[in-house]
């Protein structure tokens, strides 16, 4: 295998690692605001069920991401290191400084930014990008609605408990939910890598007989790659998400991660690339609501979502500009 591939082959990894360590928050963020588990335990138990969603959900995603968002046909290497260093360099940003991003719209900016630039809008597939778009808007308003409804029917079901009864059955029900998220989100996120290491390997000729999959070896590698960035964690956006969003007790962390979970694993098999951050987010703000509108810091909320709309056209322009570079000297 070529050396180049090679290497970006590892800066494609090294992305799911950095997308690992911005998400480590949304697989968390509620255990630990809960203190249902220690930071640092709390991160291993996202991190194994990372990894051990490679196992049996597909990859309806990273075809997605493989095909649905720019032209096969105009991939090369160049075009996707240009890519990753687009998604990159704004997802370790906003990981520094404690932006719960999306870094799948990271990826998918980059890949766009780079597409327009090489081959103007022609190079876009737009029935794929729509998906995303849509996404963007009903992943968070899916799961605050089914968090809301959720919170309500379990606080009706228990409205006769010990309140300390409740709190000690939710405990065990949020290593339960929190494992299922983690799940939702090693599926969900480490498929895009896939992609595009996939689309990376379908361009150079790597695949005998020309039709694109993704090999066993790159599953393992960005699930692993995945694993290990929860496992060191993005702690500043962690705090943001599971602290400072609004006040957690069991039974919300266990409505919200439940809710989230539905919601990743469901697009995960229907292969539509959908935020993490933003379900996790909105589910968090739809337990918070039903206690009250102002339970929710909408402050923290705000610059959350500038954030949000940032990343595409951020990230795009970021691709494009590293494309131009990459023309210039490769």
């Amino acid at each position: 295998m070529d050396l180049f591939v090679i290497f970006i082959i590892f800066l494609a990894l090294l992305f799911d690692f950095l997308n690992g360590m911005n998400d480590a928050a949304n697989s968390i963020a509620t255990v630990v605001s809960t203190k249902v588990l220690s930071p640092r335990f709390a991160v291993l138990w996202a991190a194994f069920f990372n990894f051990a969603a490679a196992f049996g959900f597909g990859v309806a995603v990273a075809k997605t991401i493989g095909k649905g968002i720019v032209d096969p046909a105009i991939v090369t290497p160049e075009f996707i290191l240009a890519a990753l260093v687009g998604a990159i360099i704004w997802t370790h940003l906003c990981t520094r400084y404690g932006y719960p991003i999306s870094v799948s719209h990271s990826l998918i900016g980059g890949l766009a930014g780079a597409g327009l630039f090489k081959a103007g809008i022609s190079a876009l597939n737009f029935d794929g990008i729509s998906k995303v778009v849509v996404f963007i808007f009903l992943s968070p308003t899916i799961g605050l609605i089914m968090a809301f409804i959720l919170m309500i029917v379990v606080t009706w079901m228990f409205k006769d408990w010990n309140v300390r009864k409740v709190d000690k059955f939710f405990r065990i029900g949020q290593l339960v939910s929190s494992a299922a998220y983690s799940l939702g989100h090693g599926t969900n996120d480490a498929q895009k890598t896939m992609g595009i290491i996939a689309i990376l390997l379908y361009s150079t000729g790597y695949f005998q007989g020309g039709e694109l999959y993704v090999p066993w070896w790159v599953i393992i590698s960005a699930h692993s790659a995945i694993g290990l960035g929860t496992l060191l964690g993005g702690w500043k956006v962690i705090g943001t998400l599971g602290v400072k969003l609004t006040h957690l007790k069991p039974v919300g962390g266990f409505c919200a991660e439940g809710a989230g979970s539905i919601v990743l694993l469901g697009t995960a098999l229907a292969g539509i690339p959908v935020s993490t951050t933003h379900t996790i987010a909105g589910s968090i703000m739809g337990v918070g609501a039903t206690r009250r509108m102002s339970a929710v810091r909408w402050g923290i909320v705000g610059k959350i979502v500038v954030a949000w709309i940032l990343t595409i056209p951020t990230s795009a322009i970021i691709g494009a500009f590293t494309y131009w570079i990459v023309e210039m000297f490769l």
